[in-house]
């Protein structure tokens, strides 16, 4: 027999921890390859997390309602030797998986801030790496975890010339956290001064070498919390009167405050709206309904707009893309992320390469994993790598709306509601006429930084056109 280690998954972008909601199994029963045995709760999902192996639930380390950071052992289970090796490949990687090119690998480079000038001739950078490994040879996974830090830990000991793994960490096997390396710095930078000064040293300048370097411009690094860059959101106290009911807020919406925070200190956001002419789709919609639902699928104006989208987007990579450390990053794929709310909170699924379906194909996609995300049937990977972001609060009679950015995307889509409006028609010899036509506003919020207002109006007016100008045949 062997055991097999069940680690938290990596579960979307910028999610370092999760949360076991519900044991589905309990020690001592069978389970089988890819059947449920456990639910996790984070801010992008909660999800039913699949057996690697066929074997039995032989030890739960993490219990019902605790939070532990990706890649923490939750479980193991007994299997055969042989199915255990055969399983390997299948188990979760941590922090992140392989194929979402928003992750950073397990083992990768330690990231160092740029040094300032004549930092390195000072002997600035001198002393042993940041993250240095303890020694030669294999490490164990407390080992590897006590080496590991965060890009705000590392930033601050390349600040001060210290090396992370000389620091005593108070985190999970001994990890640094931001408090140990600060009070490891005010613990060095307290002994010199109980020192004798020497002649002359209260009015000799700081020698270059031992000013604090400038902070530099973080890298984006997929899998950690925006908070280390950024600094956790300080959210107000509010007084409670004598009747009103106070509850704990969940994990999800926790989670989902902080990085609604974090987006608008990220990203200055910009929106525009334009006003679409849905009578062609509804007469399209009309004309095709039966031989769709023949064909088992669905069609609403989301799906429409979703197939717009996809198309407009290969047309702007820029609004495809992401803004690192003054780079912008090109994604290669058109990857959507539709909003589905659910009774708790809010997901968002993604559908890859959506250029490539047609209507039906998206459609028959989007109704899958959303019906798969009420459900909580949805895999790792498919809330993962989203580039572009729709969502339609117009499903609940919103006019318009003006939606908050999904990091580290640079744009999102709100999608007003449809409805009978008079509107003003013209023919080709110039008459006009006052006449009803099926309406609705679209909305685009994007991050300046990167995104300028003739890109998103551009953008806006080619959705719309596409839309509008909707293909019999697509």
């Amino acid at each position: 027999m062997a055991r097999v280690e069940v680690p938290m998954p990596q579960m979307g972008e910028s999610i370092a921890e999760g949360t076991v909601s519900v044991w589905l199994k309990k020690v001592g029963d069978q389970v089988e390859r890819d059947e449920p045995i456990m639910e996790i709760s984070t801010d992008k999902v909660d999800a039913e997390i699949p057996s690697p192996v066929a074997g039995v639930l032989a030890e739960v380390v993490v219990t019902e309602g605790q939070t532990v950071e990706v890649g923490t052992i939750v479980a193991y289970i007994e299997t055969e030797a042989g199915a255990a090796a055969a399983a390997a490949p299948q188990a979760p990687a941590a922090p992140a998986g392989a194929s979402d090119h928003f992750q950073v690998p397990e083992e990768r480079p330690t990231v160092m801030p740029e040094p300032v000038a004549g930092q390195a001739a000072a002997g600035g950078g001198a002393g042993a790496p940041v993250g240095a490994p303890l020694g030669d040879g294999p490490h164990t996974l407390e080992e590897r975890l006590r080496t590991k830090s965060t890009p705000l830990v590392r930033k601050i000991a390349a600040e001060h010339n210290v090396a992370v793994h000389q620091v005593p960490g108070t985190g999970r096997n001994g990890r640094v956290t931001k408090d140990d390396i600060l009070k490891y710095v005010e613990q060095g930078a307290a002994a010199p001064a109980a020192q004798p000064a020497t002649a002359g040293a209260t009015s000799a300048p700081t020698p270059p070498a031992q000013r604090p370097a400038a902070p530099a411009q973080p890298a984006y690094e997929g899998g950690f919390p925006w908070d280390e860059f950024y600094g956790a959101p300080q959210h107000p106290v509010v007084s409670a009167g004598p009747n009103d009911r106070v509850e704990p807020a969940s994990r999800m919406t926790q989670i989902i405050a902080n990085n609604m925070v974090q987006s608008r200190r990220i990203s200055p956001h910009v929106h525009s709206y334009f006003e679409v002419d849905y009578t062609r789709l509804d007469r399209i919609r009309g004309k095709n309904k039966k031989l769709w639902e023949q064909q088992g699928v669905k069609v609403t104006y989301t799906h429409f707009i979703a197939w717009s989208v996809a198309r407009a987007l290969r047309e702007f990579p820029k609004i495809n893309a992401s803004y690192s450390n003054h780079e912008v990053i090109y994604r290669s794929d058109v990857n959507l992320g539709i909003a589905v709310a659910l009774d708790h909170g809010l997901i968002v699924p993604v559908i890859k390469q959506a250029d490539e379906l047609s209507l039906v194909g998206l459609a028959r996609r989007l109704n899958d994993i959303a019906g798969r995300a009420r459900s909580k049937q949805l895999k790792p990977d498919e809330i993962q790598g989203g580039t572009f972001t729709i969502t339609n609060p117009g499903i609940f009679g919103t006019t318009i709306g003006f939606p908050i950015i999904n990091q580290p995307q640079v744009a999102i889509l709100g999608v007003g509601g449809v409805e009978m409006r008079a509107a003003v028609v013209s023919d080709e010899f110039g008459n006009h006429a006052v006449v009803p036509r099926k309406r609705g506003f679209i909305s685009l919020g994007y991050d300046h930084r990167l995104v300028n207002g003739a890109d998103g109006d551009q953008f806006l007016a080619r959705i719309k056109q596409l839309m509008e100008n909707f293909p019999d045949e697509a």
